[in-house]
């Protein structure tokens, strides 16, 4: 496994491990479509939260930069497919949660308004 790769694992369970610490319980990690990857699928009370985790060296501005107009739209076609796929029918929202070198969290809410 290569250091990005590690880097992005720790990112993805460092998220986990906080959402979890506020409620949140995980539903499925890395899920996969043709359409892109959901990093977290988790949910808080009866809502469905779809979670992009990203790390940046360089800070938690570059990471929520880094959630561009074309990932946003692979991450809704992605939770389309999880919800066809799945049969869901509830509540659903985006979530982002950045890190930074210091291991300093943000976690946005409803970053993608459909």
């Amino acid at each position: 496994m290569n250091y990005s790769k590690k880097s992005g694992q720790a990112a993805e369970d460092t998220a986990l491990t906080y959402l979890k610490q506020h409620g949140l319980a995980l539903i499925h990690k890395n899920f996969i479509s043709r359409f892109g990857e959901i990093d977290l699928i988790m949910r808080d009370n009866d809502t469905l939260v779809f979670v992009e985790v990203r790390k940046r060296h360089t800070g938690i501005r570059d990471a929520i930069e880094s959630i561009t107009n074309a990932k946003q739209r692979k991450l809704v076609k992605s939770a389309q497919y999880y919800l066809l796929k799945t049969g869901f029918d509830v509540a659903c929202r985006f979530d982002a949660v950045l890190l930074d070198n210091s291991q300093h969290i943000e976690w946005l809410k409803n970053i993608i308004i459909l």
